[in-house]
């Protein structure tokens, strides 16, 4: 983990700022779930948010903003279930019943561990200089808020 953020420091321009999002735990490091390790994200791991906090700390980045989402990705996955079972006909023609059993599972899971387990996604923010972004989350209001009216202007 460590290489990924040296290697993301040199790349970042003096002001430049990098968005990392990534599913994570809040519990201290440990293994990967065996089952998803073996049949759905082989050589995968999730990582605590400390032991990514601590890599960046050793980058010499500056961590910006931090923002967990909390119970976005269990809606997600229980859109994509809800998807998955209405066109399960179709993707059990094109691969197979136990496919379809292991992939229902997985989503099902999953959606579980992030609503009511110890998964979550986190979002980090870094720069390598303290002063790339506002001190204040406003400007992403700001910026947003400049682009919509731009569209709406342009769709005018």
């Amino acid at each position: 983990m460590g290489g990924f953020f040296r290697t993301l420091k040199g790349l970042l321009k003096p002001d430049g700022v990098a968005l990392i999002h990534a599913i994570g735990r809040m519990e201290p490091p440990g293994q990967t779930n065996p089952w998803l390790r073996k049949y759905i994200f082989p050589g995968g791991y999730c990582p605590a948010l400390s032991e990514v906090l601590a890599a960046v700390e050793k980058a010499g980045l500056w961590v910006t903003d931090i923002e967990v989402l909390r119970l976005d990705y269990a809606e997600t996955l229980r859109e994509w279930a809800r998807r998955f079972a209405a066109n399960r006909e179709q993707v059990r023609a094109f691969y197979d019943e136990r496919f379809c059993r292991m992939w229902e599972f997985y989503l099902n899971m999953c959606e579980m561990a992030f609503r009511n387990g110890p998964i979550m996604v986190f979002q980090i923010q870094l720069a390598r200089q303290r002063d790339a972004v506002p001190p204040h989350r406003n400007y992403i209001a700001d910026w947003e808020r400049a682009l919509e009216n731009r569209a709406n202007n342009e769709i005018v």
